[in-house]
């Protein structure tokens, strides 16, 4: 690991007439150029963490840090030129073609009544281009597809050209061709352009395929990290997801097979 991008120290959090924290004690650092994927079951936390590595929620206790400061001490506009998000659900607010709705991505870097210069124009063109997304530049974005409108937030948040690129299920709503590319994409970021990259997702295998470092979170604790060879196992993944598991090598890589009951009791 390069440069701390963002870092996690003892976040808690824990929401309003809520019985237990939903993100408790969590210690978690990403690297620039590195790719980190946070997995685990529904309601285990993941996308409250998330917030609070981004500063979109105050923890309660620890500090959420960006390249080494508490991250709600960073001015919102450095934020944003520092950290993009794709957030897991968004609806479009009002009418845009894509290409319009991709330069938003470029708001941290203009004025308030600033007009798109030939680097933001740039940068717009090469997230298209990167994304599979150019083809659709003249379209209305009430006119896409889930996948294909969920291929343009991330061409949105590429344009930022940010340093580090948080992905809360990325691959919702995309077929397995662009699902492999997306992944693809974020892995090739995170080694070429020395890209922090977390994603959550629950896709264990698409986490051992293309991660550096796989987190697994249930009930908001961290119960396992490291490198997808010490996590992906059934050790781990049994009682976190509640179901027997058979773990495989395929070409040295840990992949995870859901086991039926009958193969469990045979």
């Amino acid at each position: 690991m390069d440069q701390v991008i963002l870092e996690a120290r003892a976040l808690a959090y824990r929401y309003p007439g809520a019985v237990a924290a939903v993100v408790s004690g969590v210690d978690l650092a990403l690297g620039s150029g590195q790719l980190l994927a946070l997995v685990g079951p529904n309601g285990s936390g993941k996308t409250t963490l998330l917030r609070l590595l981004v500063g979109a929620l105050p923890p309660q206790q620890g500090q959420a840090r960006l390249l080494g400061r508490p991250v709600l001490s960073v001015e919102r506009r450095e934020r944003a030129r520092t950290v993009a998000v794709v957030a897991q659900r968004e609806e479009p607010a009002f009418p845009l073609r894509v290409r319009e709705a991709v330069m938003l991505g470029r708001y941290p870097y203009l004025g308030p009544w600033g007009a798109p210069r030939r680097s933001d124009r740039e940068a717009v063109e090469r997230a298209l281009e990167r994304t599979d997304t150019l083809h659709l530049a003249s379209r209305w974005v009430a006119t896409l597809s889930g996948g294909e409108w969920q291929r343009v937030r991330l061409a949105r948040a590429l344009a930022q050209e940010p340093r580090a690129l948080v992905l809360d299920e990325p691959s919702a709503n995309l077929d397995v061709a662009h699902e492999m590319a997306l992944f693809e994409l974020v892995a090739e970021l995170a080694r070429t352009q020395d890209l922090a990259a977390l994603v959550v997702t629950h896709h264990v295998n698409l986490a051992a395929r293309f991660a550096d470092q796989v987190v697994v979170l249930a009930r908001g604790n961290v119960v396992a990290s490291g490198p997808p060879s010490a996590v992906i196992t059934p050790d781990v993944l049994e009682p976190v997801f509640g179901w027997p598991v058979e773990v495989i090598s395929w070409r040295g890589v840990p992949q995870c097979i859901p086991l039926k009951r009958s193969e469990v009791t045979s």
